[in-house]
């Protein structure tokens, strides 16, 4: 079953503010949630059960706002790259993310949440979405981060990626 993009993220969002609300009296709050956007290269990798891996490179945009240190709202945007018979239209995603202050500087976070991926077949597939990172400050608003998600996980194939890139907070 195919669920549109917009539906995808009103799921996300709702799961994301019952998330915050249960732990908004625990944690320490921002006053407003803080806003970022960031830039990534995206490594994606399409892997059938049969036949050879599909390898290439695109770009990754992605924003979101985080409430307080340990939790944030954030969605994925990318396209680009293509590998022999398979081209990469977009990827587009909302998630869940959670993360976990290691020191002032370093964060460690997991995403988790639905993604809609559509290759150059004009086809496009929905499935739930997970993945970890790390992010490192560079500067008062920078950050250096990277991360693997894996945005589908079909019975025929899964579609993964690896990214690196920088985020910058408003």
């Amino acid at each position: 079953m195919k669920m549109s993009l917009l539906s995808l993220t009103s799921a996300v969002l709702l799961v994301g503010v019952g998330a915050f609300a249960t732990s908004a009296q625990a944690q320490q709050s921002f006053g407003s949630p803080q806003a970022y956007l960031g830039a990534d290269a995206m490594f994606w990798s399409l892997d059938p059960d049969r036949g050879s891996s599909r390898d290439d490179v695109g770009l990754r945009l992605r924003g979101g706002a985080q409430f307080n240190d340990y939790f944030a709202i954030e969605g994925h945007l990318g396209t680009g790259g293509s590998d022999g018979g398979a081209e990469l239209d977009y990827v587009a995603g909302a998630y869940a993310k959670g993360i976990i202050p290691i020191a002032p500087e370093v964060r460690l976070y997991g995403l988790a949440g639905f993604t809609e991926v559509e290759f150059d077949r004009g086809d496009s597939e929905s499935d739930f979405s997970y993945g970890a990172g790390a992010e490192m400050d560079v500067a008062r608003n920078l950050s250096l981060n990277a991360d693997y998600m894996r945005y589908l996980d079909k019975s025929a194939y899964t579609f993964d990626a690896a990214s690196v890139g920088l985020r910058y907070r408003f």
